[in-house]
């Protein structure tokens, strides 16, 4: 019997809508492109990148699958979205991108696919967008090898995180679309802590990621109050 697939029509369409404007630095996904850097060197700051085997949980048009590849890891990027996932493969083709390849699949359905096949796996701004985050974390969990890592990164669920996320962000600044974040699939860091658990995954660390709307720039900081990233490992 098929599972029912653990994700929103709406979000996908939304995404499939912009899907023509991943790559470009002055869209919509203006802001991807400039926290890609500091989250991919977050990662390397736990698990250098270079030979290693890497899965891209949601990725999108391709933008941390593509410089993932670009420092040395064999990636796999996958997502629902049809038309986001051609535009990735487009992308590839046109930057000449080794070690790259796309799929459309679910994760669960890889998990059961492929388990502990993976030393890496990241799943960036995309729990927030699906009914059952949960089961995305737990699949995560499957298809990484023992002692291997998983990355993630959400946004919490405060009274401060829908002022910044979706009233400053998509309402004041306009970074990102209007409706891109809807507050009820927020996740507060202890619900995502207790996925991991249940999932077998330890939380290793855990990073904040603020945006100055003076300087136009985002950095890396201590606070999970708005966007925030988890560090964990699969118990061995």
């Amino acid at each position: 019997m098929n599972q029912p697939l653990n994700a929103d029509p709406a979000e996908l369409a939304k995404f499939s809508d912009l899907a023509h404007r991943w790559w470009d630095t002055e869209s919509e996904f203006k802001p991807l492109h400039q926290i890609n850097p500091l989250r991919l060197a977050w990662i390397q700051g736990f698990v250098p990148l270079q030979g290693k085997r890497l899965l891209d949980v949601g990725c999108g048009g391709g933008i941390l699958a593509d410089s993932a590849a670009r420092q040395g890891a064999d990636v796999l990027g996958i997502d629902l979205s049809t038309k986001a996932l051609r535009v990735a493969q487009l992308h590839a083709l046109e930057a000449q991108t080794p070690r790259v390849a796309y799929r459309e699949i679910s994760a669960e359905a890889l998990a059961e696919e492929a388990p502990e096949s993976v030393d890496v796996v990241t799943c960036m701004e995309m729990l927030e967008h699906v009914p059952d985050p949960a089961s995305v974390v737990a699949a995560c969990a499957r298809m990484v090898k023992p002692g291997g890592w998983v990355f993630f990164s959400t946004l919490n669920r405060n009274p401060m995180s829908f002022l910044q996320a979706i009233v400053g962000a998509e309402y004041i600044l306009k970074l990102l679309p209007k409706g891109t974040h809807e507050y009820a699939k927020m996740i507060r860091p202890s619900e995502l802590a207790h996925f991991c658990r249940a999932a077998g995954l330890e939380l290793q660390a855990t990073k904040g990621l603020g945006y100055n709307p003076i300087t136009r720039k985002y950095s890396l900081n201590n606070s999970t109050q708005v966007n925030y990233l988890f560090a964990t490992r699969k118990i061995a």
